[in-house]
């Protein structure tokens, strides 16, 4: 697992070889970040990345110049592995918290202009992960919710579908607020 580009564009990330999390595949990670380049200006980004795994969306982020990265991660392993690189790489604007994702959404107070989330592709409420989120009132206007799942979920009757982007076996779904 590397980071893409930015400020520590080809560092690697090496967890354990026990580590349980899905890495985003690089072949993935880089067509997502292709099309958010076109969209978005990473400076002064605020993102909230759910179901951080190994922290790879959070460090891309930070190193395209995010302002601040919020990375939850509810298995403690994987949270002191993300802890112990953010450390590693310097990345002061990363926070990275120990927490289910479903309560950290009902307490959240702060905004973002960018929520990814990449849950388990098995798990059973996934298709609840755009509503959580959007019923929050925590993503800013013209912001972006991106759920990274599989191709056995299809979220393109949800309301604020916008599209889904397919890579290999990794799919994004895109969702915004209607203006």
């Amino acid at each position: 697992m590397r980071i893409i580009s930015g400020t520590h564009k080809s560092r690697r990330i090496s967890p354990d070889k026990n580590f349980k999390a899905r890495p985003t595949t690089d072949f993935a990670k880089e067509n997502l970040f292709n099309v958010l380049n076109n969209t978005i200006n990473f400076e002064d980004l605020n993102v909230l990345d759910l179901f951080g795994g190994t922290g790879s969306i959070s460090y891309e982020f930070a190193s395209r110049g995010a302002e601040q990265v919020i990375c939850i991660e509810l298995n403690f392993k994987h949270c002191a592995f993300i802890k112990k690189t953010i450390k590693e790489l310097g990345f002061t604007q990363i926070h990275a918290l120990r927490a289910d994702i479903f309560k950290y959404l009902k307490g959240c107070k702060k905004t973002f202009d960018l929520i990814f989330a990449d849950p388990p592709y098995d798990l059973d409420t996934i298709d609840t992960i755009p509503d959580a989120i959007f019923k929050q009132n925590i993503l800013n206007e013209n912001g972006i919710v991106i759920v990274e799942h599989s191709s056995r979920n299809d979220f393109s009757q949800h309301p604020l579908f916008q599209e889904t982007r397919s890579y290999g076996s990794v799919n994004f779904s895109f969702f915004r607020l209607k203006n």
